[in-house]
């Protein structure tokens, strides 16, 4: 198969892998806001696609990441080639839809990550993989910024409460609390989060489309995304993002429908401060990461709370699968293309076919904003006493 056809096949999967991370990653900023009540679905979703848009404009250290660090690519490093790259992403795709159907919301990062590595080793050898750039802006950023975002998200909660409790000057007991105002804020900080969000994942699809042209020859060894891969890259995750991804937003959002506005408050200003440091130094990150680590932070910081570590463990637990699961995804369809023109036909219409498949499954049981329901997932990690909320309501009384 002719460079220039698989050139145009990459191009068209890298936009869909990217149209799939908008609606896969809508409920990180919006969730929160949404079981609160601050805002409602549709307009959530609205406002976090416009501010993707805005986002993916505001930087391309991300993407200068993928497209000149993850693979050794140009004069001094391997010939990557549209082949193993189109691998990667149908591992990446392919495990993209398979988490939204489930409701699970794992890394999108992760899984393009995972695809990428496991095309390229097969498809090339193992010195393909940069894997200095792997620890340091992967991994070690994927441990790292969790427990940051959480640790913050903890110390937001605990001096939003602090700041705002009231109680009777002479008797010391507890006034009912007016920390309604923290609804309104959440609509700043969610959409704070989708501003980041653009910043950090549409860079990635601009490294993979960079990275083809540089493979191609089209586009010069260590130089940056081109202007029209920015717009396409935007308006594909802005597109996914409006989409929804109603799966996902049911999985986390309903499962915080206990987190209270100043938890929530506190979480967004956590997840989108710790995105936009890493946008900021290249580090390609996974929000679905950062957002469930300041969600159970800011569930710690509220007195009388307990976590579900059972659950946050199967959380974490899948965010260890996405990466080799992926990667094995990338490796066969890597191993396949490698037949040559025949290779390549079986890997798309397997891909499609796959695609396909699941859309269908989707629509048999379809999820949309009317029928969002309780999954216990990444918000249910933080879970609230019924006996203590009944003390609280006769308090009130």
């Amino acid at each position: 198969m002719d460079i220039t056809t698989m050139i145009v096949l990459v191009i068209a999967l890298a936009l869909f892998f990217d149209f799939t991370n908008g609606f896969h990653d809508t409920a990180n900023a919006m969730a929160t806001p949404i079981a609160t009540g601050a805002i409602t679905p549709r307009k959530a979703v609205a406002l976090a696609a416009v501010l993707n848009l805005v986002g993916a404009f505001l930087s391309t250290e991300v993407a200068k990441t993928i497209s000149g660090g993850l693979i050794r690519e140009g004069a001094d490093g391997v010939h990557i080639t549209p082949e193993i790259i189109f691998a990667g992403l149908i591992g990446a795709v392919l495990w993209n839809m398979f988490t939204w159907l489930r409701g699970l919301p794992s890394s999108s990062s992760h899984a393009l990550f995972g695809g990428l590595i496991g095309a390229a080793v097969v498809g090339i050898g193992l010195y393909s993989v940069n894997f200095g750039t792997v620890f340091s802006k992967v991994i070690l950023p994927a441990v790292a910024a969790p427990l940051i975002a959480g640790a913050s998200a903890w110390l937001c909660t605990r001096i939003a409460y602090a700041v705002t409790a009231r109680r009777d000057s002479e008797t010391g007991e507890k006034l009912k609390q007016g920390r309604g105002g923290f609804r309104v804020g959440q609509v700043f900080t969610s959409s704070l989060v989708a501003l980041s969000h653009g910043t950090n994942d549409a860079q990635k699809t601009m490294g993979i489309l960079t990275l083809v042209l540089i493979a191609g020859g089209l586009q010069k060894p260590g130089t940056g995304p081109q202007a029209w891969v920015i717009v396409a890259c935007a308006a594909a995750i802005a597109i996914g993002t409006y989409a929804g991804g109603w799966r996902i937003i049911r999985t986390v959002g309903t499962g915080l429908t206990e987190v209270r506005p100043a938890q929530g408050f506190s979480s967004e200003s956590s997840t989108a401060a710790a995105i936009m440091a890493s946008s900021h130094l290249g580090f390609a990150l996974s929000t679905t990461q950062v957002t469930s680590g300041a969600v159970i932070g800011s569930g710690l910081g509220r007195r009388g709370t307990s976590v579900k570590w059972g659950t946050a463990g199967r959380i974490a637990l899948g965010w260890v699968l996405t990466l080799p699961a992926a990667a094995v995804v990338g490796a066969a369809a890597a191993l396949l293309m490698g037949l040559g023109a025949p290779g390549v036909i079986l890997v798309v219409v397997v891909g499609i076919a796959a695609i396909a498949w699941m859309f269908y499954l989707n629509n048999r049981q379809r999820v949309g904003h009317h029928n969002v329901v309780e999954v216990e997932e990444a918000g249910d990690a933080v879970n609230f006493p019924r006996k203590r909320k009944r003390r609280q309501k006769g308090e009130a009384r």
